[in-house]
């Protein structure tokens, strides 16, 4: 199975080809896997160096001239190291760009905590009409990647991980999928989380939903699932509780609680394997069994 780092080199290669207005910028990260494309394209495939705020700035201005741009490094020089250029260059100026991020919050351990971006969803959250994917297999990542394309103007980020489910879901952009149905609550597991959540909720009594795009929220999909009484578990591969304010004002009208699980605000200094990462962090099968059945039981 390829990355989705690797389908989204492919499929936006194949993109350039085909669209004329769409460009692609670059801060050193990816610039090898592009090449082939800067060769055919060298007007719209641009790379300015370890310089993020402008690789931000460069986005905005391609935007203004009505070209549809791809920006693209890992996710913590991405969103939070340029975030002034995101709020004024793309937002402030009113302008649109696609944001694809990859290393999200634990893909690269041994890079240290300055390739680690467990709260870039949230920082994002600060600003207006953001449209965000957490694809969790290639498959989604490609389909959510050519959504965000011909997503009219909007400013969309698509956050890749090496850390990815066995097989796809079919995904609708802003909807959430039911995967199996239950009486005793709601586990909402995001991208990459759903193998594991499948796995530890096995044989316990709940409904998983399945959110590839998580802003905007589909709070009706949500209520839809929970009922008339809700109990929810957000189980998200980045900040824990990024989108407990998304699920209480969904639920706002009946009675319920929400339990989110996810990256801790701790720092883990100790830099071992992905799945060690998890298992720190309490995500990983067993522990997620034992956390949401004590909440909910």
């Amino acid at each position: 199975m390829d990355t989705m780092r690797e389908r989204f080199l492919d499929v936006t290669t194949r993109m350039l080809d085909d669209d004329p207005r769409l460009a692609v910028v670059l801060a050193d990260i990816s610039a090898s896997g592009f090449a082939p494309a800067a060769e055919r394209h060298p007007d719209r495939v641009i790379n300015v160096g370890i310089r993020e705020q402008l690789l931000i700035g460069a986005a905005g201005g391609l935007a203004l001239t009505g070209m549809r741009p791809i920006a693209h490094t890992f996710a913590s020089f991405l969103i939070e190291r340029p975030f002034e250029q995101i709020k004024l260059d793309l937002v402030h100026q009113g302008v649109g760009a696609v944001l694809v991020s990859a290393a999200g919050s634990y893909d690269w351990p041994s890079g240290g905590r300055t390739h680690m971006s467990p709260g870039d969803v949230a920082l994002l959250d600060t600003l207006p009409d953001w449209t965000v994917h957490v694809p969790g297999h290639p498959d989604e990542a490609e389909r959510l990647l050519r959504h965000a394309v011909v997503d009219g103007d909007r400013n969309v980020y698509v956050r890749l991980s090496v850390h990815q489910n066995a097989a796809a879901v079919p995904v609708e952009p802003g909807r959430f999928t039911t995967v199996r149905t239950g009486a005793k609550g709601v586990v909402l597991a995001v991208g990459p989380m759903l193998d594991a959540v499948l796995a530890a909720t096995e044989n316990l009594d709940v409904t998983v939903l399945y959110a590839a795009t998580v802003r905007p929220f589909d709070a009706a999909g949500l209520r839809e699932a929970a009922g008339g009484r809700a109990d929810v578990v957000l189980v998200e591969p980045y900040l824990a509780g990024t989108s407990a304010n998304e699920a209480h004002a969904a639920l706002s009208d009946r009675p319920h609680r929400v339990l989110g699980l996810g990256v801790p605000r701790e720092e883990h200094r100790h830099y071992g394997s992905i799945p060690e990462h998890l298992a720190a962090y309490g995500l990983d099968a067993a522990s997620l069994r034992e956390r949401i059945a004590t909440f909910l039981w």
